[in-house]
């Protein structure tokens, strides 16, 4: 299993969960995240912003299924040809996954 984070532009979080959802991975867990980036923010006029708005997506996934939800996150998340601050994707492995309602292990 893995733990897959991306942070992603909040435009473009609805189309990304409903990708995911079609393709069969329903659980998600998405927070409000402000935060900047490789271009350390934005400046418009005289005023700059070191915390842009993103949404952060949690998700646990078997192995197996690990580059198909990275593809769908790379290809819906994506904003015309690429623009700074689209997002980032980390995925960290997962030793262990507890259901406290069933007290079952694994997903």
């Amino acid at each position: 299993m893995v733990l897959i984070r991306s942070i992603i532009r909040p435009g473009q979080t609805s189309t990304v969960l409903s990708e995911l959802l079609s393709a069969g991975f329903p659980a998600v867990t998405k927070m409000d995240v402000y935060g900047r980036g490789k271009q350390k923010g934005v400046k418009v006029g005289e005023v700059y912003y070191d915390e842009i708005p993103k949404e952060m997506l949690l998700m646990v996934v078997k192995d197996e299924d690990k580059d198909d939800v990275i593809r769908i996150i790379m290809k819906y998340a994506r904003t015309g040809e690429g623009n700074f601050g689209d997002g980032r994707i980390f995925v960290s492995p997962v030793e262990e996954a507890y259901t406290v309602s069933t007290k079952t292990t694994g997903l």
